[in-house]
């Protein structure tokens, strides 16, 4: 199958250098918005481009929590398994990311930790894995989420600490950066009927260290072209930051929720999904140089 014809949100790829092939996880359920959750699928490829799939990886257990909004899924490999980290929500919970668990990167995988590891009281999403690199090993693992704007109106981003087996929070989170802190996201009015336009979205955060050390990290938004993404970097090369916003948006016009892999001929891709109405998202990529302590796209998005 061509990617051009895979409905997909939130794209997210895995390299398996040992196998010469990529996996790609997204928001695949037809409509991600209203309907009760699916579950999740995988495609495999070794060219980026024909894809064989869709592998189910994960369809939830009736007793599992979460119903709706199956958004988002990231895999990361972390000792001998394969962890997930994915958005849902139910009635009466506030949405929030769940850690997941498999020992093969299609699945099947199954809920990890003890239930949604952000603030149950708060409305949360798009959880992704950063791991602080530690001296004797002792790495630290760290959730990124986003802090809805829906409830906050100035979206967050926001970071807490994980228990080292990934069972749940080691620590309270604590905000990293507010949308307002960059120029492009466009404010929208806030969700509480007060007619007051000073609402701003944060979305889909995704963390990188560059070849020189510098940690940057990926965020989405609404800009005056629609969706949007940009990056931030990181002055202490830590995740607390501070983090300084860059000025311009790496994709401007009706497309992110990306993340950033390096290809089996050592080029660094930027993935998103555009465009961004539903049924008609799809998987992008573009190179990117990473050179100066920032990111720079090379030439235009992979067309269908």
């Amino acid at each position: 199958m061509h990617r051009s014809d895979i409905q997909i949100r939130d794209p997210f790829v895995l390299p398996l250098p040992d196998e010469r092939r990529y996996i790609l996880y997204g928001t695949t359920d037809a409509n991600p918005w209203n309907a009760p959750g699916t579950g999740f699928d995988a495609w495999v490829s070794d060219d980026l481009e024909e894809w064989d799939g869709p592998h189910p990886v994960f369809r939830p257990r009736s007793d599992f929590w979460g119903t709706h909004d199956f958004w988002a899924p990231e895999v990361h490999a972390v000792g001998d398994a394969w962890y997930m980290f994915a958005t849902f929500i139910a009635g009466g919970r506030k949405r929030g990311t769940q850690i997941l668990r498999a020992r093969s990167p299609l699945g099947p995988f199954e809920p990890w930790s003890h239930g949604p590891v952000t603030p149950p009281e708060w409305q949360c999403l798009d959880g992704t894995l950063h791991v602080e690199r530690g001296t004797g090993g002792r790495d630290r693992p760290w959730l990124v989420f986003c802090h809805e704007w829906v409830e906050v109106h100035d979206g967050e981003v926001c970071a807490l600490p994980l228990r080292p087996d990934l069972t749940g929070a080691a620590g309270d989170a604590q905000i990293l950066f507010r949308a307002s802190s960059a120029p492009w996201p466009r404010p929208l009015p806030r969700r509480d009927g007060s007619g007051t336009v000073d609402a701003r979205v944060t979305d889909g955060p995704f963390l990188h260290r560059t070849a020189d050390g510098t940690l940057v990290m990926l965020w989405s938004s609404l800009g005056d072209s629609g969706y949007v993404m940009g990056y931030a970097v990181s002055e202490s090369g830590t995740v607390a930051g501070p983090w300084r916003q860059h000025p311009e948006p790496l994709v401007a016009t009706d497309g992110g929720h990306g993340m950033l892999f390096r290809d089996f001929a050592g080029r660094l891709l930027l993935t998103y999904h555009s465009p961004n109405t539903t049924p008609h998202e799809r998987f992008r990529y573009v190179e990117v140089d990473e050179s100066g302590g920032g990111l720079r796209r090379i030439g235009d998005a992979r067309a269908d």
